[in-house]
């Protein structure tokens, strides 16, 4: 067990941070095993959690784990963050009361709290999967990489269309698994943009998130990480039909190509196929993946791309395809 004391970041270390429930343990575990175990790197991990009970949950699962000497880590409740925030958010309000919304908000907010001005910080969802050894890529000095998903998930539209109407660009695409930066975020653009979104009056959607980081993404320029090793599960409609003929969900990650892979996120039901899938000996054996390829430019979602997928949507709907597809 090597649990790094406040602040402490190594020479040389990987900033890691991941906001996550305990709720979220039974997948996440499996996750950030696969992350200490094949990280070529190493990693000085932040955790940030919910309330003191979510903490020590997340602690104990953690120090039951066989982490490599090389690694670092730290876990911090919500009340920590909190009191960062009244400090370093001051006479930001929009940022102050953005991160009381929904939880996965405070991935964009949270790890600016514990960070030093100006490192670099990757930040992690709790259901991604690590199957080869690996390293990050390098975090350009001025920009954000974001992992790419089709067609898109920039949700609620009535969020998009106030960021439309208040000429916020955004960035199509995009996927939260991971994102790469440094903490030189210029806050108080990103207390407008919160306003501009609605402020208080933002619906609590978890992915009002992915709208912030579109709109962050345009603004400071990066961009995706090469879905040829940076995967997120796609869910192409064979596999939704597949799903309501009880197919099971180990049988379909099967059909996943996993030997180039530096990270699978397993968005959606996927994240809860990974311990069976790996209690199977699925994943085949890890491999040393070396190579890094240039981030894709981001790609802009424009208003009228939005609208006609909006109309489809509706189309579909009154066709019955979200009920017949439970989704």
């Amino acid at each position: 067990m090597n649990i790094a004391p406040p602040e402490s970041v190594p020479a040389g270390s990987r900033q890691l941070f991941c906001i996550l429930s305990a709720r979220s343990l039974p997948y996440a575990s499996l996750g950030l095993q696969s992350l200490f175990t094949h990280s070529q790197e190493q990693l000085s991990l932040k955790l940030i959690t919910d309330d003191e009970t979510d903490k020590e949950q997340i602690l104990a699962a953690l120090s039951g784990m066989a982490i490599p000497a090389r690694h670092q880590w730290q876990v911090h409740a919500k009340r920590e963050a909190d009191e960062r925030a009244d400090d370093l958010f001051a006479g930001y309000p929009n940022l102050q009361q953005f991160r009381h919304g929904h939880p996965c908000w405070r991935k964009i907010t949270d790890p600016l709290l514990f960070a030093a001005p100006g490192t670099d910080l990757v930040i992690l969802d709790p259901d991604l999967y690590f199957p080869n050894q690996f390293s990050f890529e390098r975090t350009p000095a001025s920009g954000l990489l974001l992992m790419w998903q089709p067609p898109s998930c920039l949700l609620p539209d009535e969020v998009v269309e106030r960021a439309f109407a208040g000429g916020i660009r955004l960035a199509h695409h995009v996927d939260i698994g991971v994102a790469q930066l440094h903490n030189s975020v210029d806050l108080q653009w990103l207390d407008r943009l919160i306003a501009t979104l609605g402020g208080e009056s933002i619906p609590r959607a978890m992915h009002v998130e992915a709208i912030v980081w579109s709109a962050m993404a345009m603004q400071i320029g990066g961009g995706y990480l090469d879905p040829r090793h940076w995967v997120c599960y796609q869910y192409q409609q064979w596999k939704r039909v597949a799903l309501k003929l009880k197919l099971k969900g180990t049988t379909l990650l099967r059909a996943q190509d996993f030997r180039d892979t530096k990270c699978f996120h397993a968005g959606g039901v996927a994240k809860w196929w990974l311990k069976e899938f790996r209690e199977k000996q699925r994943f085949p054996p890890p491999r040393h993946v070396q190579s890094s390829f240039p981030a894709k430019p981001f790609e802009e979602l424009t208003a009228r791309e939005h609208h006609a997928d909006r109309r489809l949507k509706r189309v579909a709907r009154r066709l019955g395809y979200y009920r017949l597809m439970g989704s």
